[in-house]
């Protein structure tokens, strides 16, 4: 899944990704940004996410735009054991688009 952060230059742009847990045990994922960009992206509520069974959670992830050029970054939740349940190990794409400039 790609996920596009797109705004004004130094503006600050929030995406929430929404995370179901199907199964009946709890998953808890270590959240990891990498790549070229990936200081211009944070996760403001913390790198790792516990997602409750029969659940759904959120993740905030910020983009900070510093250049006019795009940006990108990888998003990777990388499943913990929780009493030998794993969950899968899911990526997402993160790209920005400077769309204006604000004096």
């Amino acid at each position: 899944n790609t996920i596009e952060f797109t705004g004004a230059l130094h503006a600050t742009v929030v995406k929430q990704l929404r995370l179901k847990n199907p199964s009946s045990k709890t998953l808890i994922y270590n959240a990891i940004l990498v790549g070229r960009d990936a200081d211009d992206f944070s996760l403001p509520k913390g790198k790792t996410v516990t997602i409750a069974p029969k659940r759904q959670t959120s993740i905030i992830v910020e983009f900070t735009s510093r250049f006019l050029r795009p940006a990108e970054a990888v998003l990777l939740l990388i499943s913990k054991s929780v009493g030998g349940i794993d969950g899968a190990t899911m990526t997402f794409s993160l790209k920005s688009e400077v769309k204006h400039i604000e004096p």
